[in-house]
């Protein structure tokens, strides 16, 4: 298998609720020598197509619509001339930081994704955002979980579009029935694993958002 995961990181702002935080993304990008699908569109086009390197992109995979994931989404796509996909229940999310262009293509629970002869199988877990998706891809054991699930938790729900409850649901019912060797591959910081995370639930539960 020749399939291989790249990895860079972009530094910009989260803004949201009249708040802005500056934030360092992940950006990751996986396929082989010849063709690649990106994992979001942070901040900084340019640098997100060095890790490209050239390579061409058959799709730029949103895994949601917060204004860090997302603002770089047009630049990156006319760069490396590739169609913008996202969930459509993140269309409020995503209106407010591209109110008057939408993505080209709009993901679903249950599709599969073919890229560098291995599968990414979109999972719509919301409640980090209303169309949140991780991308599981079976022959790598790894998941990219944007940002629904971190190393020591849940994503944050304390702004606009999230809730607590529908976040712990969906890493329970989504992502922690994934082998527990799975790499967990995440939008901000270091990876984890589902093994690693697994037996924190219940505290996540008792702090509560």
């Amino acid at each position: 298998m020749s399939a291989r995961i790249d990895h860079g990181t972009t530094s910009g702002t989260f803004d949201l609720d009249g708040g802005s935080w500056e934030v360092d993304n992940n950006v990751w990008v996986l396929g082989d020598d010849t063709e690649c699908v990106v994992i979001d569109a942070p901040h900084d086009a340019a640098a997100i197509a060095e890790v490209v390197a050239g390579r061409t992109v058959r799709a730029i995979l949103l895994t949601h619509g917060h204004s860090d994931h997302v603002d770089a989404a047009f630049a990156l796509k006319e760069r490396v001339d590739a169609p913008l996909h996202l969930h459509p229940d993140e269309a409020p999310v995503w209106e407010l930081t591209h109110p008057e262009r939408r993505w080209d293509e709009d993901l679903h629970d249950g599709q599969v994704i073919e890229v560098a002869g291995v599968s990414l199988h979109v999972l719509h877990t919301p409640g980090h955002a209303p169309g949140a998706c991780c991308f599981h891809v079976p022959e790598l054991g790894v998941v990219f979980s944007g940002d629904t699930l971190f190393q020591g938790g849940p994503g944050a729900t304390g702004r606009s579009f999230s809730d607590f409850d529908t976040i712990v649901a969906s890493i329970t019912d989504r992502l922690l029935t994934l082998p527990e060797e799975t790499v967990v591959h995440t939008g901000h910081g270091d990876s984890t694993s589902i093994g690693a995370e697994k037996p924190h639930r219940q505290e996540w539960l008792d702090n509560g958002s």
